[in-house]
């Protein structure tokens, strides 16, 4: 036999093993950038600097042009913004005021990190990763706005504390699973559309009194 006889048996498992990184890169750009627009929605400045120190401290590989996020910079500045939320989420009037704020900074935050995520692929593959990811913070964003606005007129602050800091152990774990275990971030971000598909009337609710809200804000008073 000819030396040339074995190349095709020696090439094909290469081609296999070369399809099987392929995917595997795919499937963990996909799970970090949807993973950290849905999370975003919920809590951007907590999404941001997990996935900064886990770029700085964990050896995490962040796919596309999301290794700007490991700038002690971003970090820094997340972290204080972090801490400003999570006291603001505690006060339910401040905390309502907060979300309708943010309606404008999570939502395009969140299209903004996906479509960095997929850096490395094609423009169209950019733009269509920027729609997912900016509808995947805005289920999330009106889930937890909407919710959080009910909770608010509870007179009892144990209920909104609570749901507070659980929504920060979903984001950071969320942002974990999608580094470390993509495929389960998944199942994760299905279980949250499911919810806000349920709470939908409710989100509808909220968006329409934040633009009443916005447009009282530029109403000329009447004397």
């Amino acid at each position: 036999m000819s030396a040339g006889s074995h190349r095709p048996s020696n090439v094909e498992p290469l081609r296999r093993r070369h399809r099987t990184v392929i995917g595997m890169d795919f499937i963990s750009t996909l799970a970090i950038g949807m993973g950290a627009s849905w999370v975003s929605g919920i809590n951007l400045y907590a999404s941001v600097a997990t996935l900064g120190l886990l770029g700085r401290f964990a050896n995490l590989k962040l796919p596309g042009e999301l290794e700007v996020l490991t700038s002690w910079w971003v970090i820094g500045i997340a972290l204080l913004l972090f801490v400003v939320e999570f006291v603001a989420d505690k006060i339910p009037v401040v905390d309502s005021t907060w979300d309708v704020i943010h309606t404008f900074i999570r939502i395009p935050a969140g299209a903004v990190l996906a479509a960095t995520a997929f850096g490395d692929f094609d423009r169209s593959v950019q733009v269509i990763a920027f729609l997912l990811g900016g509808g995947l913070a805005l289920s999330s964003h009106g889930t937890k706005a909407a919710t959080r606005a009910v909770i608010n007129t509870s007179p009892e602050p144990v209920s909104n504390i609570v749901i507070s800091v659980a929504e920060d152990v979903l984001v950071v774990g969320s942002i974990l699973l999608a580094a470390f275990l993509p495929v389960l971030v998944f199942f994760v971000i299905a279980a949250g559309l499911a919810v806000s598909l349920w709470v939908l009337p409710r989100v509808i609710r909220f968006f329409r009194q934040v633009f009443r809200r916005i447009r009282g804000w530029f109403r000329p008073s009447t004397a």
